[in-house]
């Protein structure tokens, strides 16, 4: 009889610490790694990785699979990308607490923050829960790809003590902030793995009102944070426009030192202010001197924006011809581009400048490092044409599918220079890939296969290690949201594997796809040489393709 339940055998395993890559077997039994090196003895399942690489399986602590994980087994887009741990609850928004009577608030602040569509969340959401732990409880007895944890979002906390004084931004009282506090203990205790909140504008509900945690004061945050003590466990995350710099991060220390707690804080380059960014970072690295642990979350490539007829947003959308066939068919639009009429008509009104000379075409000659000579300017001018012109052609190519993207974060100087600086970083994570949310606009899920291909593979200069590169998307990940058992490829740890063919590692040009509740779309962007995906030791996806197996579960804090 087989002694194993899987066993890798013969490919490069890079464990996660760091380390050079070695060839070696693993070996797995009851979801545990049990054995790494040669492995003599037989097994159930055997994968042959000869020629591969053998990774940990990825964490990606920032996703916003709040909604999709109530109603799919399935977390795509990062399923696609050797993802087998996700962390969601992020930038405040959620589900949970909620009161019945709140349901819609909380659909309308999902949509306008992370751009999921309200129809799907209407369609989709069961609201078999008002508490926290019972949010916990109903995703407990639910399976998935893909273990999933969750963190206390900030809003739906504020609304269900506050309700809409709490929605309008009005300041909690001490009442409010001990009841706070008693359901962050609450949260903590039944497994919410930590607490997350936006203090950024850029955050809006669909009607466009702020968040209503923009403007929670400091004795807010610290009496919260005090509920995270109580419990003795949680990590913290935050997004804020640090408008003030020291002002706003000695209150977020303020938050953290009351906690007790581990802090992630998002970060990147603004175009507005393009070294700004170096500001906050030192201000982490100084606390962390001071011994707080502190993290920048930063992302491997530039934030981006996907456009065109089949996502939120195109370049042409304000033109008055447009407006009057935006709920029009994906085959009416083509058919109305094609009317020299109404191409007249838009060209005519498109902005003369446009910003073209920061839109790129997504096609086989696309990678996410571009440079000026290939922007829709650069291109319509070889061409002879305008760059509005240019733009409204490609536009029409694939039958209306194709897209174009624009660099918002992380692309003040035309490369990804800033990035590596980032990932280097003594105290910075990676993250900010919003799997599931933005579905009509960005497919950053795709940071992780990137982090990998482009800065491991395929950048001119300045690559870097893939060991590097592994670790900080596995082990570092993991550790920075305690999530203690997986990370490494070691015995006794959780049998979370990739299989990868390096060489031949891509991700194909991202599209939408209509499979959400009510029909509404969202973005994908599968890969190709992931050769095995494998969580708690079963083989989830075989060279990209899903299996029957879903032994994902939800994970719980640690002292749940």
């Amino acid at each position: 009889m087989a002694e194993y339940d899987l066993v890798v055998r013969g490919g490069t395993v890079i464990d996660g610490s760091g380390a050079d890559g070695v060839a070696q077997d693993v070996a797995v039994k009851d979801g545990l790694i049990v054995e790494v090196g040669s492995v003599a003895r037989s097994a159930t399942r055997e994968i042959d990785a000869d020629g591969a690489l053998v990774t940990p399986g990825f964490v990606d602590v920032h996703t916003h699979y709040d909604g999709l994980a109530t109603w799919s087994n399935r977390m795509y887009p990062s399923s696609h990308h050797g993802v087998t741990t996700a962390v969601m609850g992020n930038c405040g928004v959620g589900f949970a607490p909620v009161k019945p009577t709140d349901h819609e608030l909380l659909v309308e602040l999902m949509e306008g923050v992370e751009d999921i569509p309200g129809t799907a969340l209407h369609e989709g959401l069961p609201w078999a829960w008002e508490t926290f732990p019972e949010f916990l409880d109903f995703l407990g007895a639910r399976s998935f790809d893909m273990d999933i944890a969750t963190q206390l979002p900030h809003a739906a906390l504020r609304v269900y003590v506050m309700g809409l004084r709490g929605a309008q931004r009005e300041a909690a009282t001490a009442d409010d902030i001990a009841a706070m506090r008693k359901l962050t203990e609450q949260a903590m205790r039944a497994g919410a793995l930590g607490f997350s909140s936006s203090r950024t504008l850029n955050h809006r509900s669909i009607t466009g009102e702020p968040t209503p945690t923009l403007t929670a004061a400091e004795a807010e945050l610290v009496g919260i944070a005090r509920g995270i003590a109580d419990a003795g466990t949680g990590v913290i995350e935050m997004i804020s426009d640090f408008e003030v710099i020291d002002s706003e991060f000695d209150r977020l220390m303020a938050m953290a030192e009351a906690a007790s707690a581990p802090m992630s804080i998002s970060l990147g380059q603004a175009g507005r202010n393009p070294e700004r960014w170096r500001r906050i970072l030192a201000k982490i690295d100084e606390a962390n001197l001071k011994g707080r642990v502190v993290k920048g979350q930063v992302a491997p490539r530039a934030i981006g924006i996907l456009l065109g007829l089949t996502s939120t947003r195109h370049p042409f959308m304000e033109c008055g011809a447009f407006r009057e066939i935006e709920h029009a068919s994906l085959t009416e639009k083509l058919s109305y581009m094609k009317d020299l009429s109404f191409r007249e008509r838009v060209l005519r009104e498109a902005p003369e400048a446009g910003g073209f000379d920061r839109i790129w075409v997504v096609d086989d000659q696309f990678n996410y490092e571009p440079d000026q000579a290939s922007s829709i300017s650069g291109r319509a001018a070889l061409a002879g044409k305008s760059p509005a012109e240019f733009a409204y052609e490609a536009m029409m190519e694939s039958g209306g599918k194709r897209l174009l993207y624009t660099p918002i974060i992380n692309y003040a100087h035309g490369n990804l220079d800033a990035c590596r600086e980032m990932i280097l970083a003594e105290n910075t994570i990676m993250g900010l890939g919003d799997g599931g949310a933005h579905v009509g606009i960005i497919c950053d899920a795709s940071f992780v296969t990137f982090l990998l291909t482009h800065w491991g593979r395929d950048r001119a200069d300045g690559r870097i290690p893939l060991p590097t590169l592994v670790k900080a998307q596995t082990f570092d990940t993991a550790s920075a949201v305690g999530l203690n058992d997986r990370g490494l490829i070691r015995p006794g740890l959780k049998a979370d594997l990739n299989v990868i063919d390096f060489d031949n590692l891509r991700m194909t040009q991202p599209r939408t796809v209509y499979d959400l509740p009510s029909g509404a779309g969202r973005l994908e962007q599968p890969t190709e040489g992931f050769l095995a995906t494998v969580v708690s030791g079963a083989v989830t996806y075989e060279n990209g393709d899903p299996t029957e197996m879903l032994p994902g579960k939800l994970v719980r804090g640690q002292r749940a």
